[in-house]
């Protein structure tokens, strides 16, 4: 299994520091809804400290959990790839402390510098890549386990 990606440490040093040049500190509560499923992406964030629950909405009333983010994470990348719509719904878990970066001056600021776009996109594939290779993990334990007359 690949190691998990962590976006702003896997950035070198000068293009980091470009970067964090348009970081917004913000917080939100526990339980606070970051974003639904279907709403404009238009903003990321990577996690400082508390931990964020990915959800989707399987009925009206049901969400269920698809993956849990903390401390160095990277919440959001549906803005990177149109429509520029959550495929996913996100709320904090713990009270959260992020760094929030809007898209369109990120995006501005990776035709500005082409390399640092390269470095970028090519950190989320990899975040991406691992996260999709833990869920196709979860879903073999969970097939085997049926498969045994688990639950």
């Amino acid at each position: 299994m690949t190691k998990a990606t962590k976006l702003l440490t896997a950035l070198p040093p000068p293009q980091r520091q470009r970067l964090m040049t348009l970081a917004k500190e913000v917080s939100f509560p526990e339980d606070a809804r970051i974003f639904e499923a279907g709403g404009a992406a238009d903003r990321f964030w990577v996690i400082r400290s508390g931990a964020v629950s990915l959800d989707q909405q399987v009925t009206s009333a049901q969400r269920v959990t698809v993956a849990s983010l903390g401390a160095g994470d990277l919440l959001g990348w549906s803005w990177l790839f149109p429509p520029h719509r959550w495929d996913f719904g996100a709320e904090a878990f713990s009270q959260v402390r992020a760094y929030e970066f809007e898209a369109g001056p990120v995006l501005e600021l990776c035709q500005q510098d082409p390399q640092l776009g390269m470095s970028l996109v090519r950190i989320v594939a990899e975040i991406l890549a691992h996260r999709l290779e833990t869920t196709r993990g979860q879903l073999m334990e969970q097939y085997t386990l049926r498969r045994r007359g688990g639950r």
